[in-house]
């Protein structure tokens, strides 16, 4: 199923892009048609409930937003 309209407004963004910068756009949607969906249902996870004690999970938080959720604007 297919939007004509948002098809037109990708098109018309696309047309403001570099040569380089297309090729990316066209990567990207080339791995969103191609890309497999890899997971597990959640059902087959239920067998690690409890797994953790509380404590340990909640140290995994705080490190988690600590150390994970910083920006480092001078990274790229």
């Amino acid at each position: 199923m297919t939007d004509p309209a948002i098809q037109e407004e990708i098109l018309g963004e696309l047309g403001k892009l570099d040569l380089a910068e297309q090729k990316r756009v066209l990567a990207f949607a080339r791995a969103l048609v191609t890309r497999e969906l890899k997971g597990v249902p959640g059902r087959d996870l239920l067998r690690f409930a409890g797994a953790f004690a509380g404590e340990d999970l909640k140290e995994m938080v705080r490190i988690i937003e600590e150390d994970c959720e910083r920006v480092d604007l001078n990274e790229w």
